[in-house]
């Protein structure tokens, strides 16, 4: 069963969800996406729920819809993704992030052999 975070709209956390998949190579551009009503069932939210996500990345550019066929992924959508998300990292979590590290008088040397370590935990 999928657990969603009660602080942001589940049809919100469903688009950042296909974001990741589309990020991750799980689906490329231009392949089909799972239809509205399979998403919603393997996600077991309300059918209404997925529609709204589709048409939120819909809108976004992320795909698009062939009519009576399915929705696919929109050329450009992987790097539109990341780029949104630099941004957003850059802008909301990195200063938080710096904000922590002056508070516990962390280093970025610590920062570093942090990142390294749990990286070379994961080649």
């Amino acid at each position: 069963m999928t657990t969603f975070n009660p602080d942001r709209a589940i049809f919100l956390q469903m688009a950042d969800r296909l974001c990741d998949e589309i990020i991750s190579g799980t689906y490329a551009e231009g392949d089909r996406v799972p239809s509205v009503r399979d998403y919603a069932v393997s996600l077991q939210v309300n059918t209404n729920t997925a529609v709204k996500t589709y048409e939120f990345l819909s809108r976004d550019g992320i795909i698009y819809n062939k009519r009576g066929v399915g929705y696919y992924v929109s050329d450009g959508a992987k790097q539109k993704i990341m780029n949104e998300r630099k941004e957003d990292f850059f802008n909301n979590a990195l200063p938080e992030f710096f904000r922590q590290m002056k508070l516990l008088n962390i280093s970025i040397d610590e920062v570093c052999e942090q990142y390294k370590a749990r990286t070379e935990k994961t080649n």
